[in-house]
């Protein structure tokens, strides 16, 4: 069978924690595809899906799904959804969430005297913690209107739908500070590293890859973008039936609890944290200590509104 997933060291991860032990279980092999949305979307239309399963966020399995490109989900067969208590508002009609990542901010601890933010008002609050900001372009991830609204003082469950203008209102408060705006990965780490800015924001598990190499950073959980990861079976799937058993395998909490040990993603299952240690449970944004301080990613809201608030953000950012 086929399975996409966006590759890399998420892709490797994935092979080391979950391709190769199901392949064992299974004896069913595993072949990977990293494709973008645009093309596989194509392959569906026509009728001929190169893959059986996709690994995708489930804000494009949404996307898929209003271009009837998924299966419709018999949960019967993904037994696992029981046993590993994946939250019920990760369990859609045609796909199951099964890890999160979220967006969150990032400082050097040697910039500010010994003091540390501890919300997004101070990610805004330049005199008292002073030095450049990164944010994150468009093209790395959602505008992070979010966070203005919050350091404005909106509380988190009060956030959507979002007010657009007073996002950006308070965005330009802090524009004259914002030295580059990110759009992958690696990136903010990379600015913290060179002493470029003294605040970013960032991919939660970015972080812990710096402070193994000595780099003085930490994170800030409080106010916590969380945008969740799923599976779903591509419509018209040649393997449909060895894709509800990789399915139903991923997300069980062992699989979650082994691919959170080889890539700091964080399990949906809450099940899967009473795998972990301490230490590793607590390296992960998902852990239960931490969890009420994010908020998850209403992707209704942001698929009504994304290509209005990227083209303003684009006219913004110019100034």
């Amino acid at each position: 069978m086929v399975v996409r997933d966006s590759g890399g060291s998420y892709g490797a991860a994935l092979q080391k924690a979950i391709y190769t032990p199901f392949t064992q279980e299974t004896g069913i092999s595993v072949k990977v595809l990293n494709l973008d949305d645009a093309p596989l979307l194509a392959q569906i239309k026509q009728g001929r899906p190169q893959c059986d399963l996709i690994n995708n966020s489930m804000m494009s399995h949404t996307k898929y799904v209003q271009q009837d490109a998924l299966e419709k989900l018999d949960l019967d067969r993904v037994k696992s959804v029981k046993s590993a208590k994946i939250p019920e508002n990760q369990i859609t009609d045609h796909a199951i969430g099964s890890s999160f990542y979220g967006a969150c901010m990032a400082y050097r601890t040697d910039a500010f005297g010994g003091r540390k933010p501890e919300s997004w008002a101070d990610f805004w609050d330049t005199k008292a913690f002073q030095g450049d900001r990164a944010m994150v372009h468009p093209d790395g991830d959602l505008p992070e209107l979010e966070f203005a609204l919050l350091a404005d003082g909106v509380p988190m469950d009060k956030l959507y739908p979002l007010d657009v203008d007073r996002a950006f209102k308070v965005l330009t408060r802090l524009r004259p500070h914002i030295k580059k705006y990110w759009d992958s990965g690696p990136l903010p780490g990379v600015l913290l590293s060179r002493q470029e800015v003294t605040m970013s924001t960032v991919w939660d598990g970015r972080i812990a890859d710096l402070q193994k190499q000595g780099v003085p950073v930490a994170r800030q959980l409080n106010g916590m973008r969380r945008q969740f990861q799923g599976y779903a079976i591509a419509k018209g799937a040649a393997n449909i039936d060895a894709a509800y058993q990789l399915m139903d395998f991923s997300l069980r909490a062992e699989s979650q609890a082994n691919l959170a040990k080889a890539f700091p993603s964080n399990p949906s299952s809450p099940v899967a944290y009473e795998k972990l240690t301490e230490d590793e449970r607590n390296a992960l944004a998902g852990a239960p200590k931490y969890y009420d301080k994010g908020f998850d990613t209403d992707i209704d809201w942001w698929l009504k509104n994304e290509s209005a608030v990227t083209k303003r953000w684009l006219e913004w950012a110019r100034g």
